[in-house]
């Protein structure tokens, strides 16, 4: 099947008030997220969570990630220049209208390039239907662009791994593999990366809508 995604923009983000995480999921998950998805580009927009435990389960958490709660990704297709334009200025528009959380800080955001994709053999489906697959979670590695392509086969071979994609810029390369397992077990599973370059390694749990007491 016809890969359509071209890039994913992440947005790895902490709320800065521990107050504020009930109102900070039920403006993102109920009113922002919802208005991305008619830009003509947007193939799918999801995001996750660094419960307490999975944060606990982080193999490696530099200082830049160290603070963030959350994960969000959009795939974006042509036309990507025109979706990007969009989706910056529906951001500003939103933020003007007041409708924009204040206490949460991005510590890194931005568009990476789709470089390889992968399904899990046993869950039949092709590479390109992954992401939209339901699954508990996601486990995710960031490191420095300059080191190799993840193994994305070894990665899959994984009990509880459904498929994997891996993004790049000039950066960073981001591994998201996509979990039909317990997002706890299967960090458990995985070797811990040995490269200096990473700076983040550790699962994220899929946020089903109203149950956001995570940290409470």
């Amino acid at each position: 099947m016809k890969q359509k995604v071209e890039v994913g923009f992440f947005s790895f983000t902490e709320v800065t008030d521990p107050a504020e995480h009930r109102a900070y999921n039920e403006w993102h998950q109920l009113d922002h997220m919802p208005e991305q998805f008619p830009l003509r580009g947007i193939a799918y927009g999801q995001r996750w969570v660094s419960t307490p435990a999975c944060r606990a389960a982080r193999a490696v958490s530099g200082p830049l990630l160290d603070p963030i709660h959350y994960l969000t990704l959009y795939l974006i297709a042509e036309p990507v220049e025109e979706t990007l334009h969009e989706f910056r200025r529906l951001g500003r528009d939103l933020y003007d209208a007041g409708r924009f959380h204040l206490h949460r800080t991005a510590h890194l955001s931005g568009p990476f390039r789709l470089e390889q994709t992968m399904a899990a053999p046993r869950v039949l489906i092709s590479d390109a239907a992954v992401p939209y697959r339901p699954h508990h979670g996601v486990h995710v590695v960031v490191r420095g662009a300059t080191d190799e392509p993840a193994d994305l086969a070894v990665l899959c071979a994984t009990p509880g791994v459904a498929g994997a994609w891996e993004f790049a810029d000039d950066a960073r390369r981001i591994t998201v593999a996509w979990l039909d397992g317990d997002p706890l077990e299967v960090a458990g599973a995985l070797e811990t990366p040995g490269n200096d370059g990473v700076e983040l390694a550790g699962p994220f749990e899929t946020i089903t809508p109203w149950q956001w007491d995570w940290f409470q």
